[in-house]
């Protein structure tokens, strides 16, 4: 079995003191580094997930809005 490699993030004290106090009553995570990796891989899959137009859906969507007036 092969471990995971890590590497070093540094974030600011206070933020840390900040998910540390969130996670200090949870069973959830044991850690703040396992609390950051968890909502990183969160953001990193919400950004795969985004929706990708065609370009006629997007030149539909694009006239929709101009007659709304917003374009």
């Amino acid at each position: 079995m092969s471990e995971e490699e890590f590497v070093t993030i540094k974030i600011p004290k206070k933020l840390y003191d900040r998910i540390l106090e969130e996670i200090k009553d949870t069973s959830e995570f044991k850690s703040v580094e396992e609390f950051v990796s968890y909502v990183l891989e969160q953001v990193l899959e919400e950004e795969e997930e985004e929706t990708v137009y065609s370009e006629e859906e997007e030149e539909a969507i694009k006239e929709r809005l101009r007659s709304l007036g917003y374009l």
